[in-house]
């Protein structure tokens, strides 16, 4: 992550031509560790999103859009009344620290003005969002640190708000390019030079010291104590480069890719060290370069967070059924004998004239046996020979109930674990918090969380499916949800539409919409495909689906949701579409 002092700089400085002076219009909190600030201004809106989140730590104007909660949490409150109709006056970066100050003009509950600071703190996992009043003292803090979180630095409302811990580096806006060589010739010599940069500059990222390494030794290692006159004059040249970014933020937006185009890193100037192994492209602009970043990586990191709880539950009832069905198989095994308890019962039925009170064994033959094999017969002899057989008749139907009602609670074990597994998969291919949202509302009627229902409560009106077009055509709608799975095969897919599921692996119901045509065979395929890549064998080569008319599809009397039986099957093996497919 390259989001160093002088990327930030060229942020501030992003900033300062598109908010200064601009009026706070609506604040949210999309989550725990995340603010979005709605500047208005007479040319229009804009949006500044804060980030303390430790893996995306940021401040940018971003064009996108973020599921709030339904209720907004205390401290989101708390910045709306606080910064509600406030304007922007100043951005301040303390040298080449990675801190933001954004300087509000407020009125208070008296009507005075007053300046209220927001501190973005962009340091990695210590990353903070604070809120400090006219005196320097914090109000509230994203992130709060007492005694128990840290020694050296408190962030508690009441206190006053002090500075993270300086570092012994020099700063690119104070010293020049001699300066930090002699810095860096003061380190041990066998110190690489990307490292010497690094411990030697504030405000500058790894991949820019690599960079500065790269170009000094035209592609080879440099060390502290190699620098002879040539390197020497060529770190010198580059570092006035960097120098001359930082005092001028003159530098661009550069965004580097891997051979998959997926985002790697990020930087305020062109970068060589890659060759052909890395693309790097220009950007538009910093703020934006940041949103592009990180939009993919922040919503799913959103969404795994919010999804947290119900994994944590969802787990534990896995784990608790696997460990329920384990115990009664075993004891479904224990019953498997329960034939020679009745046979016993037989033999001493047949020999009672034999056995004499107080006998402690019956050794008699087996006449179930063709060979008339002798079969020893343990007795208790506190009881009557009679007795003893009718002992060994209950114990014989005892198992036998016993191996009714387990094969019963077997069956109900696995349907439920059956179940429990396709909400985890549900889960796991979840996208948006309403998503969320109505999986926890489907757990909840089922019992698996407390059910909290409030006065005025109305049941949550389902999304819509999934919808996709096949090249024919042919729209295929696919559920989000096993209750929409339910709604989408049972109650609005007509009976000659055309219904897709994965054989024997959990995943969600996908129709294919005939409106009584028959389908090609490329349209079949294709609702296969969805079928298949909106299922827990998603990442697999092929895939085993089983389709059918939406006539052959019902659902069991008191079956959990998604849950149904079909007939007049066939099975098509595909290949899951992927994401990046055009689908």
């Amino acid at each position: 992550m390259a989001l160093d002092g002088i990327f930030l700089r060229h942020i501030k400085n992003e900033l300062e031509k598109e908010i200064i002076d601009t009026r706070v219009d609506k604040i949210y909190q999309p989550s725990s560790q995340e603010l979005v600030i709605t500047m208005r201004s007479f040319e229009g809106t804009k949006k500044l999103l804060l980030s303390s989140r430790p893996q995306s730590p940021r401040i940018n104007i971003t064009g996108s859009s973020y599921e709030n909660p339904k209720t907004p949490p205390m401290l989101c409150m708390l910045l709306r009344k606080r910064l509600g109709g406030g304007r922007l006056r100043k951005i301040e970066q303390p040298g080449l620290d990675r801190i933001l100050f954004l300087r509000f003009e407020c009125t208070n509950e008296l009507g005075d003005t007053v300046m209220l600071t927001l501190a973005v703190e962009i340091m990695g996992q210590y990353s903070n969002i604070i809120l400090i009043d006219e005196n320097g003292t914090i109000i509230d803090a994203v992130k709060r640190v007492d005694a128990s979180m840290s020694s050296q630095r408190l962030v508690l409302p009441g206190i006053t708000y002090k500075m993270p811990p300086q570092q012994d580096k020099l700063s690119v806006l104070e010293s020049d390019a001699e300066d930090i060589i002699r810095r860096i010739e003061l380190l041990p010599k066998t110190t690489p030079l990307s490292k010497a940069l690094l411990s030697s500059l504030q405000g500058v990222s790894p991949i820019i010291c690599r960079e500065i390494e790269h170009l000094t030794g035209r592609g080879a290692d440099v060390y502290s104590d190699s620098l002879d006159e040539e390197k020497r004059t060529r770190l010198s040249f580059f570092l006035k480069r960097i120098i001359k970014a930082a005092r001028e933020c003159s530098g661009q937006p550069y965004i580097i890719t891997d051979n998959q185009k997926k985002p790697i890193d990020f930087t305020f100037t062109d970068i060589q060290q890659y060759g052909t192994g890395r693309s790097v492209r220009l950007d538009n602009g910093f703020c934006s370069l940041l949103d592009k970043y990180y939009a993919q990586k922040d919503a799913a990191e959103r969404i795994r967070q919010s999804a947290e709880d119900l994994n944590r539950l969802l787990n534990n009832a896995a784990s608790r059924l696997i460990k329920k069905i384990y115990i009664q198989k075993d004891e479904l095994e224990s019953c498997a004998d329960r034939e020679h308890y009745r046979i016993c019962g037989d033999i001493i039925q047949a020999n009672l004239y034999r056995i004499p009170r107080g006998a402690e064994v019956l050794e008699a033959e087996n006449f179930y046996d063709e060979k008339m094999s002798l079969i020893k017969i343990k007795l208790d002899p506190s009881i009557s020979p009679a007795a003893n057989s009718q002992k060994y008749y209950k114990s014989y139907q005892k198992a036998k109930n016993a191996e009714k009602a387990l094969k019963l609670q077997l069956e109900r074990a696995e349907e439920e674990l059956s179940y429990v597994d396709s909400v985890l998969d549900l889960l796991s291919r979840a996208k948006t918090l309403s998503e969320l949202d109505e999986i926890r509302t489907e757990l909840r009627e089922q019992g698996y969380i407390k059910s909290r229902r409030e006065k005025g409560y109305k049941k949550q009106k389902l999304l819509c499916p999934m919808e996709y077009c096949s090249e024919s055509g042919f729209k295929v709608l696919v559920g989000r949800n096993n209750r929409q799975n339910d709604e989408l095969t049972l109650k609005s897919a007509a009976k000659n539409d055309i219904w897709f599921h994965t054989k024997d692996i959990p995943g969600s119901h996908t129709v294919l919409v005939t409106n009584g045509l028959e389908p090609d065979d490329k349209a079949l395929v294709y609702a296969a495909s969805l079928a298949a890549a909106h299922s827990k064998a998603k990442e697999s080569s092929k895939v085993p689906v089983d389709y059918t008319r939406i006539r052959y599809v019902s659902k069991p009397q008191g079956a959990k949701p998604g849950m149904v039986i079909y007939t007049h099957q066939k099975t098509l093996y595909v290949e899951p579409l992927r994401e990046d497919d055009d689908i």
